[in-house]
């Protein structure tokens, strides 16, 4: 049951929720994949957009690795620099923004320095996007047949039958019948789109997949079918997943580790299974806080709620950016920015000094 007391969360030293039931329930498994090295390592990121009053930063020195092989997920509020670490892995940080330090590595190959024939070539071959809205990745004057073939050729040495046969197979692996190959986006549904920018993004044998909140623009009902579909073809595939997304449930039902972003920062990051039992920074404990959990036919408790709003860019509050936020905050949090711990937290409530 959720207590209304944030306070008591430290109290206690556990997140103020029974063992998650309905959503979050299904996460307490082992992970179904042994991971291993990393496919993708992103050292000291910063992405910075001139401003008039100075610049904006909303990735400031983020490190990460992703392991082959497994599914991360990014988790946040809107602003918190989801999207925007995306976006700078796969290249497409809209201008003037720029990475202003760090570096990313697919494999053994460092991509944040690549010139733009060669980002082309990263990009739809290594490195796959799923996007929010499937209507805004399709072409509407185009069969996806043709959609499909075309982004094998691009990227694939084969001819125009070989192409063909791998997008039929596509759609049968999305469970899309092969004879709507020449049917057109407006023909099919929002999930059924949704499917097909998946098959879209497996089709060139990627190494990574980064999927962009990939099922918030679908109804509910059809929501688990997309994420299930997803996970099962990147096994299949080998392929490794960033999953971005604003909602801990899918967090739980998907990922095997999560990292937990604010401001531009990562505040937590770690095992999924252990995240989800034992979250540590505060804001970790709130977000799972507020995820509604279905326990015993229960619906009737009351959510905790996160006071206060996300930190625009341009007024970041010093030391740690969630201090005012914080109902645990100390004397120092709000001079002193508090770093990434070994053990995955950044906060003066768990740092060695």
């Amino acid at each position: 049951m959720v207590d209304s007391s944030f306070s008591r969360l430290y109290v206690t030293g556990t997140c103020p929720i029974r063992k998650p039931a309905g959503r979050l329930a299904t996460r307490y498994i082992e992970s179904e994949t042994q991971v291993t090295d990393p496919i993708l390592s992103v050292r000291n990121l910063r992405v910075v957009f001139p401003h008039r009053h100075g610049a904006l930063v909303p990735i400031d020195d983020i490190s990460f690795d992703v392991k082959k092989g497994e599914i991360i997920g990014f988790v946040g509020e809107s602003g918190a620099g989801k999207s925007m670490t995306g976006a700078a892995i796969i290249g497409l940080i809209d201008p003037p923004g720029y990475i202003d330090q760090g570096e990313i590595w697919l494999d053994n190959e460092r991509i944040d320095q690549l010139d733009v024939s060669a980002a082309n070539r990263i990009r739809g071959r290594r490195i796959s996007m799923v996007f929010q809205d499937p209507l805004t990745s399709l072409n509407p004057l185009r069969t996806i047949g043709d959609q499909l073939v075309e982004t094998i050729l691009t990227h694939l040495p084969v001819n125009g039958d070989e192409a063909k046969r791998k997008a039929m197979a596509g759609l049968e692996e999305v469970d899309i019948d092969p004879s709507r190959f020449n049917a057109y986006p407006h023909e099919f549904s929002g999930g059924m789109r949704q499917r097909v920018v998946i098959a879209l993004a497996l089709s060139a044998e990627p190494e990574l997949i980064i999927a962009d909140e990939p099922t918030t623009a679908l109804d509910v009902s059809v929501q688990a079918q997309v994420l299930d579909l997803l996970k099962k073809l990147c096994r299949e595939h080998g392929a490794s997943v960033i999953l971005i997304t604003h909602d801990m449930g899918v967090i739980a039902e998907t990922t095997d580790r999560v990292a937990v972003l604010y401001a531009g920062r990562l505040a937590e990051i770690g095992d999924t299974h252990q995240l989800l039992r034992h979250p540590q920074h505060p804001y970790t404990r709130g977000l799972i806080a507020s995820t509604p959990a279905v326990e015993y036919g229960d619906i009737s408790t009351e959510l905790f709620q996160i006071s206060g709003t996300m930190p625009r860019l341009d007024a970041l509050p010093s030391g740690c950016a969630f201090h005012p936020r914080c109902e645990q905050a100390l004397n120092y949090c709000a001079s002193r920015r508090p770093e990434l711990q070994p053990d995955g937290v950044a906060c003066w409530l768990y740092a060695d000094d």
